[in-house]
C-alpha cells in the first residue's frame, strides 16, 4: 500500500509546507530535454488505438504509444481541473497543496517543481492553460517563457487574448493551433548546449467543444454507441447509490445535461474533432524535435488532466471515483531510456509527473511527497512499487449534486467511501465487472474484502495527513437545477430499510 511505502513522519512533513525539491545530480545522468503535452478532460479511451468509440482517429497518440510505452493504470488523484493540474507541479494530493476546487487561489510559496529544473540550468517554457485559482494569467514562478490566457479561454479569437510574459497579446487563431505555434518558435530558438523543459498545457478538449475548421463534421456520420451503464436501473445498475441516481436529472446527469436537451452522442462526437487538432498539434511538435535531431533523446510525455464521463452510470463530466472520470491517457517515449511498444500495467498517477521530471533531469525529488518518478516502470523495475491509487474528491457548492469522497483503487477492486450524505458506499470488482455495474458493498461474500479495503484508505489517509477537509468560503455560481419532467428522487435502498438483524 501507499502508507506502507513512505513514513508517516514524511509524508506529514511534505503536507505542513512547500516541497523543495534537492538539486543533487545523479551521477552519470544526462539532463534530458523534456516535452510534457497536457490535454483538459481528455479520456483514458478516447484514442484510435483504444477504440473507446470505433470512429475514433489519433495517429500521432498512436504512434506515442507504438514507440514508446501506454500507462494503462495511470490516474488523476483528484479528477477537477485545478486540483489536477496542481497535483502535476507539486507532486501532491490536493489536500497537501490545497487547491481542492477551480476557484481557489494557489496558496503563497506553493512550489511547482520546474522552478527547480530552471535551478538546475534548465530553460523553461509554458504554453497554454493554467487555471489554478481565479482568472489571472499573469507568468508564475519557475518559466523562463510564458504564454497563457484567463480562466479556461476560448478555442477562437476573443478580446482577452494572450498573456506573453506579462504583456497583452491578442489571440489570432484557433487555440490548439496557436499555441502549438508558439511553442514550436519558443523550441526553435533553444541553444543546443541547455536543457529544457516545455509544458504545453492545451485548452482542448475542454466543453464547450469547438473542432478546428478543418475538423468540423468529421465524424457528423459516425456511429457512437452508448455505454451500458447509461441505464436507469436493471443488470448495469445494481446497487447504485441514490445521489448517481438522482445525478442523472442535474448539471451532469444524462437527463438533464447542462441544463438542455443536449444529445450526448453528438456531443461526444464534436469532443472527437475537437480532439483532432490535439493529435495534430503532437505531429509538430515530434517534427520540430526530428529537425532538431532531438527526438529520441527527449522525454516526451502526453497526458489528461483528468478523465470525462459522457452517459457511463447516468453521468457526464468528471469529479466522481468511476473509471470514466478517475483514468487518464499517458503516453511517453524516449528511445534512449526505455524500448518502445509496450503497456505498463503498474498503477501511475498525476503526482509523479513532477519526480519524473525531475528524474529525467537527473535530480532526486523530496522522500516527503506522495509522487514518485515511474521511469524505473518502463525498464520492468516495479518491487516496491504502488499497489493501489488514493483519490479524494471535495464537494463544490457550484456543483452540489457529487458528494465529499474518498476511494482506494486497487488492482482489482475499488472502495469508494462518501462523507457527509446518508447513502451506500461503493466496492467493486474490476476483474470480473470492469464496468462498475455491480456495486458489491451489500455482498455478504465481500464484507471481509470491504473491510479490509476501509482500512487500508484509512491507514493511507492517515499517512498522508488526509484526515481533514480543505473549507472556502462559497465562490461563482450554482448549477442546482432538476428537470421537472425527468425522473423522481431514488428510493432508499432496501439494504438500509428497517431495523439492523441485532438491533
Amino acid at each position: 500500500m501507499l502508507a506502507s511505502m513512505q513514513t508517516r513522519r514524511s509524508v506529514l512533513l511534505g503536507a505542513a509546507g512547500p516541497a523543495l525539491f534537492p538539486l543533487s545530480l545523479k551521477a552519470n545522468t544526462k539532463p534530458r530535454n523534456i516535452l510534457f503535452i497536457l490535454t483538459d478532460d481528455h479520456r483514458y479511451d478516447a484514442m484510435g488505438f483504444m477504440k473507446g468509440q470505433k470512429f475514433l482517429e489519433t495517429p500521432y497518440m498512436d504512434q506515442l504509444a507504438r514507440e514508446g510505452a501506454h500507462f494503462k493504470n495511470a490516474f488523476a488523484a483528484t479528477s477537477l481541473c485545478s486540483p489536477s493540474r496542481a497535483s502535476i507541479l507539486t507532486g501532491k494530493y490536493a489536500h497537501q497543496h490545497r487547491i481542492v476546487d477551480n476557484n481557489t487561489p494557489i496558496p503563497a510559496g506553493t512550489r511547482f517543481f520546474p522552478q527547480d529544473l530552471r535551478k538546475a540550468g534548465y530553460n523553461t517554457g509554458f504554453f497554454g492553460k493554467w487555471h489554478m485559482g481565479g482568472e489571472s494569467d499573469g507568468p508564475q514562478p519557475g518559466f523562463d517563457r510564458w504564454v497563457s490566457f484567463r480562466g479556461q479561454g476560448t478555442y477562437l479569437p476573443n478580446k482577452n487574448g494572450l498573456n506573453i510574459d506579462g504583456k497583452r497579446v491578442p489571440q489570432k487563431g484557433y487555440i490548439t493551433d496557436e499555441l502549438t505555434d508558439y511553442a514550436l518558435d519558443w523550441l526553435g530558438s533553444r541553444p543546443k548546449d541547455q536543457p529544457w523543459f516545455l509544458y504545453l498545457s492545451h485548452k482542448a478538449v475542454h466543453a464547450d467543444f469547438v473542432p478546428a475548421e478543418r475538423h468540423k463534421g468529421k465524424f457528423a456520420k459516425a456511429e457512437f454507441v452508448p455505454p451500458a451503464t447509461m441505464a436507469p436501473s436493471g443488470e448495469m445498475a445494481r446497487h447504485r447509490p441514490m445521489w448517481a441516481q438522482n445525478q442523472r436529472n442535474s448539471w451532469h446527469g444524462v437527463e438533464f445535461p447542462y441544463h438542455s436537451n443536449l444529445n450526448i452522442g453528438e456531443y461526444y462526437k464534436r469532443y472527437a474533432e475537437t480532439l483532432c487538432a490535439v493529435d495534430d498539434s503532437i505531429g509538430r511538435m515530434l517534427d520540430g524535435l526530428r529537425r532538431r535531431g532531438e527526438l529520441d533523446s527527449t522525454l516526451v510525455m502526453y497526458m489528461g488532466d483528468n478523465g470525462f464521463g459522457f452517459g457511463e452510470h447516468g453521468l457526464i463530466d468528471k469529479r466522481n471515483a468511476y473509471e470514466e472520470s478517475i483514468r487518464i491517457p499517458l503516453l511517453a517515449r524516449c528511445p534512449e531510456l526505455f524500448h518502445g511498444g509496450q503497456t505498463v500495467n503498474s498503477i501511475v498517477a498525476n503526482i509523479d509527473i513532477g519526480p519524473t521530471c525531475l528524474a529525467a533531469a537527473g535530480l532526486q525529488s523530496p522522500a516527503s511527497i506522495p509522487g514518485r518518478s515511474f521511469l524505473p516502470l518502463t525498464r520492468g523495475e516495479t518491487s516496491g512499487w504502488r499497489d493501489s491509487l488514493f483519490y479524494e474528491y471535495y464537494w463544490e457548492n457550484n456543483f452540489p449534486q457529487t458528494p465529499t469522497m474518498h476511494a482506494l483503487r486497487g488492482d482489482r477492486y475499488k472502495f469508494i467511501r462518501y462523507y457527509g450524505i446518508w447513502d451506500s458506499n461503493e466496492l467493486y470488482d474490476l476483474v470480473e465487472d470492469p464496468l462498475e455495474t455491480n456495486n458489491l458493498i451489500y455482498d455478504s461474500k465481500h464484507q471481509t474484502i470491504a473491510a479490509d479495503m476501509k482500512q487500508k484508505l484509512f491507514e493511507t489517509m492517515e499517512a498522508n495527513g488526509a484526515m481533514s477537509i480543505p473549507l472556502y468560503p462559497d465562490r461563482g455560481g450554482r448549477a442546482d437545477r432538476r428537470n421537472p419532467k425527468g425522473s423522481r428522487a431514488a428510493d432508499f435502498p432496501p439494504e438500509l430499510m428497517g431495523p439492523r438483524k441485532n438491533d
